[in-house]
């Protein structure tokens, strides 16, 4: 008997370990997931910032230049093409039985069309829908509409759409994919390293943290707002902010206005050391403007936050609010500062005793090496169909 030859697997993506951000967390446990399952997996990203983390994993790992901006991110619309373009003729290049193609969705346009030219299927891995978000920020409407006719051309000529949650998959069925090409695969964290054990971070004064993108659609600046009033009660209270977004500077701005001395921005940091910070913290934060398209979506940062043992403060409404309200991981609060404000005065004001029950909710609902090998399932039956069609 001949042994059948492993399938072929190439996942592109701009954002890949040892980088720090969901998409990077997302996709190594899809390929850690593809491995396992057998597949020979390649990934072509971008080169690492300079300085940055060792990372030779099993899996062979191709790194091409790209731009970046001002703060070291692939973030914009050329950087996003400087690494699209030579994407598409690296694609050429690879042999494969299936791509998989992550986010913005003109990398998806690279994938989708020399997917087409070497005739094989591609996979989207839709963590978000990129139309939506762009409703809450300002950007023109041409470029919106722009965006969204492409999202939803890359979208339908997928072989298969990965979505990381029922809603999310309910906003990709709007753009007329059929329902069977839509696999939902679930989302989390890494729940060794989000986990109740581990360091705590050292502070002197109470705080609450903020972990990963800081972005006008998400609106964090109302923990800022609402900090003033709480800080009427409660003087040495503070926020600390760790990540990046195109809402950073619009923050620090407001803090140092509202809130001098008490709001702190670490950057971009090690998910360990997220991790550490989140341990010690007397709640997490977490926000979605409501009423800009984005209800439908549900953060990461709530599964790393209760990972921890940590109540999480959300603040708006929709599938956020209420995966954080029917698993009781934290408080619910309508987007208003005097909403948030006495969510953040509740959970000073009385020490936390449910931690154990949120980690172990985390470990068996939203465990990211879990929704990985789902997700590598689906990738691999999609290229078995493919090559026995």
């Amino acid at each position: 008997m001949t042994q059948q030859k492993p399938l072929r697997v190439v996942v592109a993506t701009r954002l890949f370990a040892p980088e720090v951000g969901a998409a990077a967390f997302r996709l190594k446990a899809l390929v850690d997931g593809l491995v396992e399952q057998g597949a020979e997996v390649k990934v072509l990203t971008t080169e690492l910032p300079a300085g940055g983390p060792v990372f030779k994993p099993s899996y062979r790992l191709s790194r091409w230049p790209v731009l970046r901006d001002p703060g070291g991110y692939v973030r914009g619309y050329v950087q996003y093409l400087s690494f699209d373009v030579p994407v598409f003729f690296r694609l050429l290049l690879t042999r494969a039985d299936v791509v998989v193609s992550e986010p913005p969705p003109t990398t998806g346009v690279a994938v989708a069309l020399s997917s087409a030219l070497r005739r094989r299927p591609f996979v989207y891995y839709a963590a978000d829908v990129w139309s939506e978000a762009m409703s809450a920020m300002e950007v023109p409407a041409v470029v919106k509409k722009v965006m969204g006719t492409v999202e939803g051309a890359v979208l339908r000529g997928a072989t298969n759409v990965l979505a990381v949650s029922d809603p999310v998959a309910v906003q990709v069925a709007k753009f007329k994919v059929p329902a069977k090409r839509i696999r939902v695969v679930g989302n989390g964290v890494d729940t060794a390293v989000f986990g109740p054990k581990g360091d705590c971070a050292a502070a002197v004064n109470p705080y609450f943290v903020y972990t990963g993108t800081m972005s006008e659609w998400q609106g964090a600046g109302i923990f800022i707002e609402a900090l003033r009033e709480v800080r009427s009660k409660f003087p040495d209270a503070q926020i600390r902010f760790f990540g990046q977004g195109t809402d950073e500077d619009q923050l620090k701005t407001l803090a140092e206005r509202l809130a001098p001395g008490a709001v702190h921005f670490g950057g971009v940091v090690p998910p360990v050391e997220a991790a550490a910070w989140i341990r010690g913290a007397a709640g997490a934060l977490v926000s979605i403007k409501p009423g800009q398209g984005y209800d439908f979506a549900k953060p990461t940062k709530i599964y790393a936050a209760a990972g921890c043992g940590t109540p999480v403060i959300f603040a708006g409404q929709g599938d956020g609010a209420a995966l954080v309200t029917e698993n009781a991981l934290g408080i619910a609060a309508a987007y208003s500062v005097t909403e948030v404000a006495k969510a953040m005065g509740a959970l000073l004001a009385a020490p936390d005793s449910d931690g154990e029950r949120r980690s172990n909710w985390v470990i068996k609902h939203a465990s990211l090496q879990a929704s990985g090998r789902l997700a590598a399932a689906e990738v691999l039956r999609t290229a078995r169909v493919s090559t026995n069609s």
